[in-house]
């Protein structure tokens, strides 16, 4: 555990871009009060999380106790939220509902909801049901949604699946006979420290920081991330603050700026030098969340802004104006730069054209991954036991329907200093056996989107079509057979397994095909997109790339 009183002295921190780094800060606190245009509180918005546990507290007893959790960073003065839970049988029929309502006022609020396994009509029957939660404050709500388990619902049977090897597997053995030719690095693809609104020690962070002020950056984050068992993180500042700010500082120094962005990314640099074992990304989380959305660029050299200072100064290297989606994908097509959609909601974000979750060409080569569940970005647990957590598989879905070519990534968006630790979250991403794990092999990753999100960072998810793997774009004639295979070093097992179905560029909704591991089907001619979610015994869920299918007539 990281606390107040305790800041690693680390040897490799005192190359030349740490104490560059450390300069801007000194100076920055050793400054007289700067004059600062106002804005709006970065993570002002509703936020609505449900934890289900999957299993019922004892053999034969079904009770649980469900917990909506509720908050609103940045709150001035009092809001009412207005909240329904619904517990929605295996048909899709509700048979059970609570409602309330709670009153937040700054702080975080939790509600117990307490089931006592029981339905109007007596027991329920065994099987795989769905707690919804629907909750508003305001004009803004949120929905949440998970599985549980009722009684002892029979478990999928799954193809034979040889697990690829992982990082601290590669040196002890070859990969199994019959593996695929890839090994599996997972990480965290989503952080903050103090080169913007993270980094706060776990017994002082109450949220996000003043930018700057917080006393761990990225040379604390990259080994506590390693020493962690992760294979990557990627710490991702948010890039209007760099001047050291929430809003603009009129005063602010445009060289400072640029400098401390290259500083992090010299820190990355070392850090890879000095530990081949290990991924240190550094990059940026372009946008402000009202009226836009957030997302991660993972390899751009260049700091892109919007503010100005008094002088009508550039606070980047790059302008890329405020909120305006089309312009800055078009600007990462030709920079050859690969993004990531973070934490999407479904309303008001990502808007081309005044359309929410716009498709648009450039956005499909520059962005490849989508947040599809992340735990809360202000989590204090170093123990991987934050019980917050947010599925935006609904809006990932509206982008694949859209035309987008994504795959699912699951983050920690940390601001305090717990990097990839608060959960067991993680996303993999699989490279060449022999091909070493670096910021151009991990975008050649992401590009294929040889990808996948996991809620088990001991768990391996695999899904193919007519043997293509997840995330390829195949041409089909005939039959299709799909094909989900799974692994767990930990012994967990496959609880339910679906395969998800839906059309590029159709706007629609994406449905379940099938609740089987393998199906054979002939598609209609035309484009298709298929992907693979597996639920755990205990909960916890994997979601597959998906595969894009273009089926030809006969």
């Amino acid at each position: 555990m990281i606390t107040s009183s305790l800041i690693p002295s680390l040897a490799w921190s005192r190359c030349l871009v740490f104490a560059a780094a450390s300069f801007f800060h000194l100076a920055a606190a050793a400054a007289p009060a700067q004059r600062i245009a106002p804005a709006p509180h970065e993570h002002q918005e509703f936020e609505a999380t449900l934890d289900a546990p999957y299993r019922g507290e004892a053999r034969g007893a079904e009770s649980r106790t469900f917990r909506l959790s509720f908050d609103y960073p940045g709150l001035q003065g009092r809001r009412s939220v207005h909240w329904r839970l619904e517990l929605m049988a295996p048909n899709g029929r509700e048979v059970a509902r609570w409602q309330g309502q709670a009153n937040l006022t700054g702080r975080p609020v939790d509600v117990p909801v307490r089931w006592q396994g029981k339905l109007a009509k007596g027991l329920p029957a065994p099987g795989v049901y769905r707690v919804r939660l629907h909750a508003t404050a305001g004009d803004e709500a949120v929905e949440q949604s998970w599985d549980i388990a009722v009684g002892n619902p029979p478990a999928p049977a799954l193809p034979a699946f040889s697990p690829m090897p992982g990082r601290r597997k590669v040196l002890q053995a070859a990969p199994a006979a019959g593996a695929l030719p890839f090994t599996v690095y997972y990480g965290n693809l989503h952080s903050q420290t103090s080169h913007s609104d993270g980094g706060a020690a776990l017994d002082n962070c109450k949220g996000a920081q003043d930018p700057q002020t917080a006393p761990f950056g990225p040379d604390t984050a990259f080994p506590y991330a390693r020493e962690h068992g992760l294979d990557m993180l990627m710490v991702s500042e948010h890039n209007h603050m760099y001047d050291g700010s929430d809003g603009t500082k009129l005063d602010a120094d445009p060289a400072a700026a640029r400098a401390l962005y290259q500083s992090g990314l010299g820190m990355a640099r070392a850090f890879n030098e000095q530990h081949p074992d290990f991924l240190a990304l550094y990059g940026m989380e372009w946008g402000v969340i009202s009226n836009g959305g957030h997302l991660n660029i993972f390899n751009s050299d260049e700091l892109l802004g919007w503010e100005k200072n008094g002088k009508g100064e550039l606070l980047a290297d790059t302008l890329s104006s405020r909120s305006d989606y089309g312009a800055l994908y078009t600007l990462m097509r030709k920079q050859g730069w690969i993004g990531q959609f973070n934490h999407p909601a479904l309303k008001d974000q990502f808007k081309v054209g005044g359309v929410p979750l716009a498709w648009t060409a450039d956005g499909d080569e520059a962005m490849a991954l989508c947040e599809v569940m992340n735990t809360s970005a202000f989590s204090t647990s170093d123990k991987e036991g934050e019980t917050r957590r947010s599925n935006f598989e609904a809006a990932c879905n509206k982008l694949l329907e859209a035309g987008y070519h994504v795959a699912f990534s699951s983050n920690q968006d940390n601001h305090c200093a717990n990097w990839g630790s608060s959960y067991t979250n993680r996303t993999a991403v699989l490279v060449p056996n022999g091909v070493p794990l670096t910021r151009d092999s991990f975008i050649d990753a992401l590009r294929a989107r040889r990808v996948f999100a996991t809620m088990d960072k001991a768990s391996q998810i695999v899904f193919t079509a007519n043997g293509h793997l997840m995330g390829e774009r195949i041409d089909n004639r005939g039959p299709l057979r799909l094909s989900v295979q799974f692994a767990n070093d930990a012994g967990r097992r496959a609880a339910t397994v679906a395969i998800m179905e839906g059309v590029p560029g159709r706007n629609g909704n994406v449905s379940q095909l099938a609740g089987q591991a393998s199906v054979t089907l002939t598609p209609s001619p035309g484009p298709h997109f298929y992907y693979a979610k597996l639920t755990q015994d205990d909960g916890k869920v994997l979601w597959s790339a998906p595969v894009w299918v273009n089926q030809a007539g006969d």
